[in-house]
């Protein structure tokens, strides 16, 4: 039991997402009879439940984490096909037991946020359960759960619900890292195409800005203003996917990390957001436009990355508004000059 206890005061030390769910499933593990515990990101598809390995220890007991979309992997498997799992899932239950062969046990534990499922844990042991370990099994998950709750609660922004610029700094870092040599660091899959491929899949980094914001609330007023951010903000989640991330960094201002994808989808991406922000009817206030600027995250410091999307996004406010702008297409034609970026250069609020 000591080593379990152990894990539970680390898990309840991190600070980071992606940590915790690794502490846990490290907890889990150190249970006996274990055969394989892992976490499975579960999404909608075609009005189904999939799901797909999202974390797990590999053969030489490194954990692993996928950096693919979860729609186009290819072990994702239909949660129908997994009988006792759907029907939980269906039920919104705490968890579910199964048979999966000889000497295959599975207990899964859905993650519940908001009413909405995107996690849950599996664990699977040679033998039958008993009550009495699921029972452990869970007040080690309801820890986990707890905690997690009250750290997603502190890195959210109060009126948007988006991450903050805080988690913004972390989970760049995380994205563009190259680095596995931390002792809890993930391999995170990356295409195996060169990475100055023309097809290549990439990180992208764009900064988000709503166009005459200030003009919103001086004639519609502040409440009116806070209705336009949080419209803004649910079209922001539904025009992009589970794994990328957003953040409101302050103001009227955004910045999304769009993950794993080529520059011709991050083009078509981001002028679908725009083009949903136009189309949009806000109440009171009519149409809105945003202006934005992206640019490949994989290349520089999260300052110097930041500072790039910030040039191309103000040379689409300062040539138009409603529009997007990839960085290095404006430096190609010389419309903006490549230069040093600091701290002080980048303004997002």
């Amino acid at each position: 039991m000591k080593p379990i206890l152990q894990n539970l005061v680390e898990m309840t030390g991190h600070r980071d997402h992606l940590r915790l769910e690794v502490s846990v499933l490290t907890t889990l593990q150190a249970f006996s009879g274990m055969v394989q515990v892992r976490s499975l990101e579960v999404f909608m598809l075609d009005g189904e439940y999939y799901c797909r390995p999202r974390t797990w220890m590999d053969g030489r007991g490194q954990w692993l984490s996928a950096g693919t979309e979860a729609q186009s992997d290819p072990q994702r498997v239909r949660v129908a096909d997994m009988p006792a799992l759907h029907e939980c899932l269906q039920a919104h239950a705490s968890q579910a037991v199964a048979q999966l062969g000889k000497g295959r046990h599975a207990l899964w534990l859905p993650v519940w946020m908001n009413d909405k499922v995107h996690t849950c844990l599996e664990v699977i042991q040679a033998r039958p359960f008993s009550a009495q370990k699921i029972d452990t099994i869970n007040s080690v998950f309801q820890v986990f759960q707890n905690y997690q709750s009250l750290l997603d609660y502190s890195e959210r922004d109060a009126l948007t619900g988006l991450f903050t610029r805080k988690t913004c700094d972390e989970q760049f870092a995380r994205a563009t890292a190259h680095d596995t040599s931390e002792p809890m660091a993930l391999e995170l899959p990356r295409d195996s195409a060169e990475p100055g491929a023309e097809g290549a899949d990439k990180q992208w980094l764009a900064v988000v800005d709503i166009d005459h914001f200030k003009m919103v609330n001086d004639r519609f007023g502040h409440l009116y203003g806070d209705e336009v951010l949080i419209l803004v903000a649910n079209i922001l989640r539904s025009s992009f996917r589970s794994h990328d991330r957003i953040f409101r960094f302050g103001g009227e201002e955004f910045v999304v990390l769009l993950r794993s994808t080529s520059l011709s989808t991050a083009h078509k991406v981001f002028n679908r957001f725009r083009k949903n922000v136009e189309d949009y009817y806000f109440p009171q206030v009519g149409q809105v436009t945003v202006s934005v600027g992206f640019v490949s995250a994989e290349n520089g410091s999260p300052v110097e990355v930041l500072g790039r999307a910030d040039q191309a996004l103000y040379f689409a406010k300062e040539n138009g508004r409603n529009q997007v702008r990839y960085y290095d297409d404006l430096v190609a034609a010389g419309l903006l000059q490549t230069k040093q970026v600091s701290n002080d250069d980048v303004e997002l609020f």
